[in-house]
């Protein structure tokens, strides 16, 4: 089996309503240009399910709910995975020296941050998609 060797970049950061990515000092440079785009891509641990026993769950229930099918954890979103690796993408608000300010996440606070991708639209949006019904967020 490979191996891989992570480590975090910064943090995510949940105060009183607002949400930062605070981006560790030796990393700050890398932020560069990052102002010029409205969304970024925050790849995060789900670290309050680091344990053997959350690793190991293939099959959950999406969004908690017993009413939605038995769907394995590579068919959804669920926090409970082999690689307990997140993505959120969020709307830039500012960045001012290593902390960017961010409209949402549902990572928690101290959710340690791998990764930082901008969001490119003609890279990263597909066309002519479908989901089932479970993963509409406000079904018709």
């Amino acid at each position: 089996m490979d191996s891989f060797h992570l480590f975090a970049v910064g943090k995510v950061k949940k105060d009183s309503g607002i949400t930062t990515i605070e981006i560790y000092k030796e990393y700050a440079d890398a932020l560069l240009g990052l102002d010029q785009f409205s969304h970024v891509i925050v790849l995060y641990w789900f670290y309050k399910n680091d344990t053997p026993e959350k690793k190991n769950v293939l099959r959950v229930h999406p969004r908690h709910n017993m009413s939605n099918p038995l769907t394995g954890v590579f068919a959804c979103h669920s926090p409970c995975r082999p690689n307990l690796i997140g993505l959120s993408v969020c709307k830039i608000l500012f960045i001012e020296d290593n902390v960017i300010r961010i409209d949402s996440t549902d990572a928690f606070n101290d959710s340690p941050v791998l990764d930082l991708k901008s969001y490119i639209p003609s890279m990263d949006m597909i066309q002519d998609t479908f989901v089932p019904k479970w993963a509409i967020r406000n079904p018709q």
